[in-house]
């Protein structure tokens, strides 16, 4: 029996079921692929100033377009190392893939990263999956069926005040030019709450909040590759997106407010 079965049988439709199994095996290969090569040398280079490309992150994309090509042939992708992928957005479908979440702990040895598949249908996930190959764990999610951790299904926090949350936030790459506003949201959010992570990859912080391990996370300026995935488990754990301002999500915008929805209003008024 495969790991994410009872995630599949939760599926409301059949082709929903094979899009889903078709994201987690992909992204379970992709990690086994990572997994092997972690304790490896690696080849870095620089997409900027600090942000980091590896040849891990160009072997997993292969990997996964590969197996994507193969599986849904009429499907476009979205993935972060190719070039003029951000134009398949007018697509009425495509996967959206992040090969390695966390290339900078990648790079330095630090062992929390991620491999993000989902699949977006007019703008909107319908499946999605997130393995940390380290770990071991895959969280997945389908519209409709639920969010999983491997075999168990999972749900976000009853945490109802921000002095017991636990909230997690990252930095973008462009920190030169948007340290001021980091440092703003930072002053407003820390006074008011538990405590504060930052770990470094996106998709994990999402899928921490789906499975109760974040009452929340907030981050400016990512990439749909970033978030698709996680989006998707959040809402299907019961919790909830929106910009900073508490307007609709999209993965196209550069503000992302994730709760566990009882706190969503405290955070907004901290954030917008």
């Amino acid at each position: 029996m495969q790991r994410f079965d009872r995630a599949l049988h939760q599926c409301i439709s059949l082709e929903r079921q094979r899009f889903l199994d078709v994201a987690c095996a992909t992204a379970l290969a992709a990690g086994q692929l990572i997994r092997d090569r972690f304790h490896q040398p690696h080849d870095i280079h620089l997409k900027g100033a600090i942000d980091l490309v590896t040849e891990t992150d160009l072997a997993s994309e292969a990997l996964i377009l590969d197996r994507l090509a193969k599986l849904t042939p009429d499907i476009p992708v979205m993935a972060e190392e190719s070039s003029r992928s951000l134009s398949l957005r007018s697509q009425p479908q495509y996967w959206v893939v992040d090969p390695l979440d966390g290339t900078t702990n990648f790079a330095h040895g630090v062992p929390h990263i991620a491999v993000s598949i989902a699949l977006l249908e007019n703008e909107l996930p319908k499946v999605g999956a997130i393995y940390h190959p380290l770990l071991d764990e895959l969280y997945c999610a389908s519209l409709g069926g639920g969010s999983w951790l491997n075999e168990d299904r999972v749900q976000v926090t009853q945490t109802p005040e921000l002095i017991s949350a636990l909230v997690a936030t990252g930095f973008p790459y462009d920190i030169e030019h948007s340290l001021l506003t980091v440092l703003r949201h930072l002053s407003r959010v820390l006074p008011r709450v538990r405590d504060i992570r930052r770990a470094g990859a996106a998709a994990l912080d999402l899928a921490y909040v789906a499975c109760g391990r974040l009452d929340g996370f907030y981050e400016i300026n990512l990439q749909p590759w970033d978030t698709a995935a996680g989006w998707l488990l959040v809402e299907e754990a019961g919790g909830r997106l929106s910009t900073f301002d508490d307007s609709p999500y999209s993965p196209f915008v550069p503000q992302l407010l994730a709760s566990n929805n009882r706190l969503h209003s405290a955070l907004v008024q901290l954030l917008k």
